[in-house]
């Protein structure tokens, strides 16, 4: 009746059809299961745009509170407030190189309202200048900078502006600091 070939070829057909008809359901499974990964994807993708990762804040050289950040800025503003950004920050560095020092107060405040025999240590505090400035952003930015570390005194611990200091004053200074430069209107010196 048939031939073995015929047969061979009929069955041969009936496997091809099925091979194409499930070929074709396992795209759309294909095609449906790349859409659930790729919704999964763009899940994880939307997550990663929430991290938040911890940043390094910068911190001060030393302690400061709230108070002596405030006191710094009123003093290098009473004291240097005609003097461009690097008089500013060395008047600064002044005030912080004396509260690291041991020889003076361990905190701002205390480093500019200091007496020593009755006597201030910076005119504009007996004169009452540092209670009426009124603080400039180029001195808070050269105080901050002076806070975050930079420091361009070379330790300076003392500084007058001999064109207004009293000359028994300024030959203290002479005969018992050893100088270190001069800028703007302010020598500066160390021990």
């Amino acid at each position: 009746m048939y031939s073995k070939s015929y047969i061979l070829l009929f069955f041969a057909n009936i496997v091809c059809a099925l091979m194409i008809v499930f070929s074709r359901g396992m795209e759309v499974k294909a095609d449906s299961s790349n859409l659930t990964r790729s919704v999964k994807l763009e899940r994880f993708a939307s997550l990663e745009r929430v991290i938040t990762y911890d940043t390094i804040e910068q911190s001060y050289c030393i302690r400061a509170t709230d108070e002596d950040v405030e006191n710094l800025m009123r003093i290098v503003q009473a004291e240097a407030g005609g003097e461009d950004r690097r008089g500013k920050l060395l008047v600064a560095n002044v005030v912080i190189n004396r509260v690291k020092s041991s020889k003076f107060p361990d905190n701002i405040t205390d480093v500019v309202f200091q007496r020593k025999k009755n006597v201030t240590q910076f005119s504009p505090v007996a004169n009452g200048t540092i209670y009426r400035v009124k603080v400039s952003e180029e001195t808070r930015e050269a105080v901050y900078s002076a806070l975050y570390g930079e420091d361009v005194s070379e330790g300076a611990l003392f500084f007058m502006a001999r064109k207004y200091a009293n000359p028994e004053n300024a030959q203290w200074f002479d005969s018992n600091l050893v100088y270190l430069f001069s800028y703007g209107g302010h020598d500066f010196f160390k021990r």
